[in-house]
């Protein structure tokens, strides 16, 4: 549930943080061969990808409107 940071800091704690990929594959090469093996699994089919909505280029701004309005759910793509 949502709370206030600020309560951290009246308890003595440092910092809030939250940590990325970046942090667990800080090495480019091994950070290269994993992704290779995950778009290797999308591409086998193994790992399943699922686009809810396309977009042309020449339609950003919708959306861009449509992700504010939180009408898109799931990924959505832009295609050329």
């Amino acid at each position: 549930p949502p709370f206030n940071p600020q309560i951290l800091a009246g308890k003595g704690s440092l910092f809030l943080t939250r940590p990325a990929s970046a942090h667990y594959i800080a090495d480019p090469v091994e950070r290269a061969e994993l992704a290779n093996e995950l778009f290797s699994h999308v591409a086998e089919g193994r790992i399943k990808v699922d686009i809810s909505k396309r977009y042309e280029l020449a339609d950003a701004v919708q959306a861009h409107r449509d992700l504010e309005a939180r009408k898109i759910v799931g990924s959505a793509i832009f295609t050329l």
